[in-house]
């Protein structure tokens, strides 16, 4: 089972290094990719088109990050040969950075939606939706990333639970939306952006569910992707 204390137990300190490298440089990033979804959301909700610029641009930077963490995962893989716990330490890394590079995508299409939803100059149905979703979707990013960070199997297994939370709220605010286009069909535009930054946030949710996967598979060496969340948890459990 893997944990933080044993990242510095090999007999190579070089290797040591490597390990915590590689892992610090993924949370530098998932740092970055919690600030661009907070900024996201708060650009559409405070119509600060300046800020969802910030957004925008900030994406290049995750996409460069993406890249250098690929290439430190291959170095490792390369040269150190990695089995057991290790291994699976340099594959969850590597599948996380993608998680991460896409809920980056995510943030900079509710940035865009931002820009022109600003342009409109009225706060369209579906903002207290947003700012709902959006408030649940960032705890899950974070919950995700300190799962991550501490090797913690029962708050990566709590990360779940927020998704299916997030997917039938998602749903509700969806058939909402829809029946008041049809009401007002006026309003078609403005909530069609709204409908799209939804469907963004519910995304990240669900890379955000991925990457708490991973903590499980990294500590326990299960992979409990595509079961339910009661199979998830009994086989967290009986890999303890």
């Amino acid at each position: 089972m893997i944990n933080k204390d044993s990242l510095t137990q090999h007999i190579s300190a070089q290797f040591n290094a490597d390990l915590e490298s590689v892992r610090s440089n993924l949370l530098a990033m998932g740092g970055l990719v919690e600030k661009q979804v907070n900024d996201a959301v708060t650009a559409l909700i405070d119509a600060n088109s300046e800020l969802a610029t910030t957004v925008r641009a900030t994406d290049t930077e995750i996409n460069q990050m993406e890249v250098s963490i690929d290439e430190e995962c291959i170095r490792i893989l390369a040269r150190r040969q990695p089995a057991a716990s290790d291994l699976r330490l340099i594959i969850g890394i590597s599948k996380s950075v993608i998680d991460l590079e896409r809920i980056g995508d995510e943030a900079s299409k509710i940035a865009k939606r931002a820009l022109l939803l600003s342009e409109d100059g009225e706060a369209p149905r579906g903002y207290v939706e947003i700012r709902h979703i959006g408030d649940q979707v960032r705890r899950m990013v974070q919950e995700a990333l300190d799962a991550f960070a501490r090797f913690d199997v029962d708050l990566a297994m709590s990360v779940s639970q927020y998704d299916k939370n997030i997917d039938r709220e998602y749903k509700s605010a969806l058939r909402e939306l829809v029946t008041y286009m049809m009401e007002d069909p006026r309003s078609i535009t403005r909530v069609l952006n709204v409908i799209w930054v939804l469907r963004s946030l519910e995304r990240i949710g669900d890379h955000a569910r991925n990457i708490a996967e991973l903590v499980v598979y990294m500590v326990h060496g299960t992979d409990v992707r595509h079961k339910s969340l009661l199979r998830n948890k009994q086989d967290a459990d009986s890999a303890e």
